[in-house]
């Protein structure tokens, strides 16, 4: 994220990596600032300049000037925010998002060697259904490991607290997850439950081409919180975050997490957009 320091202020600098003016030192403290304000959309979704300010306890302005040079370098794009049911009058506010080049920034991937190392797999068994087949089993035992160490923070957790457990557990692994209660809305038949929303995934762009492991997540997250999930979007197809919808725990049988296999499917988890998909979307902010 941070930008590169010209080649002859390095030579005059008095140590590594110390800066040697005044102008150096605001230019560091300038840059901070800019990666803390990236850094909050990445954690927090698409933003308006005032919810950026609020979080960050800057001026509006600031975080304005801010954002426009990441708009510059094609780190963040704007757009205006979705409104669901009826709006104000007035224009839609400007949320800024991280684009592709953004999220990219923030972390490494080794994408082609986890690229080679699926189609390696996949090949080995000869190509084809198998060669799926065997990812996706890879995809399980890989998403059933890292599940094994959220079950004691969800079993210590009451049923409507479950999803904001698993939630702070995904954060504390750098997906930068966060949940948003969605109420019931009679008029729309939309269902109440939560969305657990993952800001941050660090295997996106190998999602992209093996979307096992969109699918052995959200396998993993019905078996963590005891009941079906439905993935309703996800960054590796194009999303802004990776959104999955959480019933309510009244809604379906969910006497607790269960212990995740790994390589095996939970019966209900469903990844397609069902009627109670499609309402629960046009809940998403």
């Amino acid at each position: 994220m941070r930008e590169q320091v010209d080649q002859r202020e390095a030579e005059s600098a008095p140590g590594c990596g110390v800066p040697a003016t005044a102008t150096e030192v605001l230019l560091d403290g300038h840059r901070a600032t800019r990666d803390r304000v990236a850094r909050s959309i990445l954690d927090h979704g698409p933003s308006s300049a005032a919810d950026l300010a609020s979080r960050l306890q800057l001026t509006t302005a600031a975080v304005r000037r801010h954002l426009d040079g990441l708009l510059a370098t094609g780190l963040v794009e704007s757009r205006e925010q979705r409104v669901y049911g009826s709006r104000g009058r007035g224009r839609p506010a400007k949320v800024f998002a991280l684009t592709e080049s953004g999220r990219d920034a923030f972390y490494q991937a080794y994408d082609q060697l986890a690229a080679d190392a699926l189609r390696w797999i996949s090949d080995a068994v000869g190509g084809g259904k198998a060669g799926e087949e065997a990812v996706a089993a890879f995809a399980r035992a890989r998403f059933g490991r890292q599940g094994q160490k959220y079950l004691t923070v969800l079993g210590q957790a009451r049923p409507e607290e479950r999803t904001e457990a698993l939630a702070q557990a995904l954060s504390a692994d750098g997906y930068a997850a966060t949940v948003r209660r969605v109420p019931p809305a009679a008029a729309a038949k939309a269902p109440a439950g939560a969305q657990l929303c993952q800001h941050h995934c660090p295997v996106a762009h190998i999602a992209e081409q093996f979307p096992q492991l969109c699918e052995a997540e959200t396998e993993v997250f019905s078996q963590l919180l005891g009941t079906h999930v439905q993935r309703l979007a996800t960054i590796a197809h194009g999303d802004g975050v990776c959104t999955t919808y959480v019933p309510a725990p009244g809604a379906a049988s969910s006497p607790g997490p269960r212990q995740v296999p790994g390589a095996v499917p939970t019966a209900g988890t469903s990844t397609s957009t069902d009627q109670n998909s499609a309402s629960a979307r046009r809940n998403l902010a």
